[in-house]
């Protein structure tokens, strides 16, 4: 299905020096955002407070926020637990303030609202828990990098291995870059959403670089630059209709999933956004400059395919 057929090859690598040069300043600016100003880590990492309520019915989680943060709790997070007249509240830890006090605190402004309200749990989360999550993290972040980059070794050649990680990477740093430099909760479901922009940043990769090969193997005539150039540009429509189907569900969460899924859709818009230029003018041009080249796709022994573009096509020896 193609919403449009564009005839003639777009020249993408003629700019792939400039715009690699951008992705690079991008990169450097959110590493320096990294190391300058840090994560704000979620209660999941940090530790804290987490409280379970009931309420006798639907309770009305935007209210119950507000009581909340009026007691001075930055950075809570109140969400429905299970059925709608559940409540779970994760307060950050705050010093000389113990958990039982903060939990009494909670409890006491919410019963001012509504005296039907009754506290199921409430547990002390620790730091070391929350160094466990960290750790745990970085852990699935690397063997995602490591399991990509040994399918894409396999799949095509070593050289898309190393352009689509870096490719890859480049998005979740940008995307951490962003976080670290707002200063937006960073939480287990932001980490969740960087794993997936991951797993979606290589699967349109992977679509350019099939076509490349493809292409390597139809057009004998063609050069490595207008190979790149015509597997992107043959690929474009299915990129609007598979990355445009994607955002408008993500953008709904966005505006409309509220402040439970804001930062988890914001991180998965800006991770498409960055995937679908990472995966032309960084992993594309990375091939072509690390020297990918037809020999390295098509084995000799393979029967070829004819070229429509080569006169001699066709001709007997």
């Amino acid at each position: 299905m193609e919403f449009f057929k564009i005839r003639r090859d777009i020249p993408f690598m003629k700019n792939a020096l400039i715009f690699n040069a951008i992705s690079f300043l991008t990169f450097a600016a959110a590493v320096f955002f990294l190391f300058q100003r840090g994560l704000h880590l979620s209660v999941e990492f940090t530790g804290g407070t987490v409280m379970e309520v009931g309420y006798s019915q639907t309770a009305e989680v935007e209210k119950i926020r507000a009581t909340v943060a009026g007691l001075g709790f930055s950075d809570v997070q109140v969400q429905n637990f299970g059925t709608s007249r559940d409540v779970m509240i994760r307060l950050p830890a705050q010093k000389g303030v113990s958990s039982a006090q903060q939990s009494d605190k909670v409890l006491a402004a919410l019963k001012s609202q509504d005296p039907g309200v009754t506290l199921r749990r409430t547990e002390f989360v620790g730091p070391q828990v929350g160094e466990e999550l960290a750790t745990d993290g970085l852990k699935a972040l690397a063997m995602v990098v490591v399991g990509i980059m040994v399918y894409l070794a396999f799949r095509f050649e070593w050289k898309f291995a190393v352009a689509a990680i870096v490719a890859n990477l480049h998005d979740v740093i940008i995307i951490l870059g962003f976080f670290a430099y707002f200063q937006w909760e960073f939480s287990l479901a932001v980490l969740a959403a960087v794993l997936a922009v991951l797993g979606y940043s290589v699967n349109e990769s992977v679509v350019i670089f099939d076509r490349i090969r493809e292409n390597f193997r139809r057009f004998r005539k063609m050069n490595t630059t207008e190979i790149i150039d015509n597997a992107i540009t043959s690929t474009i429509s299915r990129t609007i209709i598979t990355h445009g189907s994607t955002q408008i569900m993500v953008l709904s969460m966005l505006f409309f999933g509220g402040p439970t899924l804001h930062y988890f859709a914001l991180a998965l818009t800006i991770g498409i956004l960055f995937g679908i230029y990472s995966s032309v003018f960084v992993a594309a041009a990375i091939a072509m400059w690390l020297g990918v080249k037809r020999e390295d796709l098509v084995k000799s022994s393979a029967r070829k395919e004819e070229d429509p573009h080569d006169p001699n096509a066709g001709a007997t020896v």
